[in-house]
């Protein structure tokens, strides 16, 4: 047992360090989601790992236990928006890195329009000008839940909340000025041939 200040290991490192097409999916991830380092990766792999493996093992029980564990992991699951409500146990096996990286704080911000790129939605959450609801979040890896999909917003403290501060406002696209045709230029008119000078003819002596 480690110590109870000590924050515990969330996230398992591959077991082969050295694998191409994991190394450039995870890459696609990074600037896709706009995440920071490989770790944030890797935790959310582990997670996906622990809902799987909890999946499996309920598919395999028939008990009352294992019904409530069962509906306890659904409930859970559908209301972060990874499965529909409807879902079956065997869907839970369908869920991919990509869908639970979606559900971050940090790429629904993005999504709802309310910073230019993922990376500023990660550094705005960061620097406490991001709420959902009454929370004010810190945590980009926030998984955010479906009925607070609809509550985020800029803090009310946040210079952000103004509509007409300069990093809300959309740049206007500028129509590019049509070039004007300049009339076709008519061909120069060939250089009229002189006429071949003939040679003189020589005085006989």
């Amino acid at each position: 047992m480690g110590h109870p200040k000590l924050k515990k290991k969330k996230y398992s490192k591959p077991t082969h360090p050295w694998q191409k097409e994991r190394i450039e999916e995870e890459k696609v991830l990074l600037t896709e989601f706009g995440l920071k380092n490989k770790m944030e990766v890797w935790r959310v792999a582990s997670l996906l790992r622990k809902y799987t493996k909890q999946a499996k093992n309920l598919i395999a029980l028939d008990t009352p236990q294992s019904e409530i564990e069962k509906m306890q992991l659904l409930k859970k699951l559908s209301s972060l928006g990874l499965i529909n409500e409807t879902a079956r146990l065997e869907d839970v096996l369908t869920i991919t890195l990509k869908d639970i990286l979606s559900r971050r704080l940090q790429t629904l911000v993005y999504k709802n329009k309310l910073t230019k790129s993922i990376r500023q939605a990660r550094q705005l959450i960061a620097h406490e000008h991001i709420i959902v609801g009454d929370k004010k979040i810190t945590a980009p890896s926030y998984l955010v839940d479906k009925k607070e999909e609809t509550l985020i917003n800029f803090a009310p403290s946040s210079p952000l909340s103004d509509q007409d501060h300069p990093e809300r406002t959309l740049e206007k696209e500028i129509p590019k000025k049509e070039k004007k045709k300049e009339p076709k230029k008519e061909k120069s008119k060939k250089a009229e041939k002189k006429p071949e000078e003939k040679p003189k003819k020589q005085d006989k002596k």
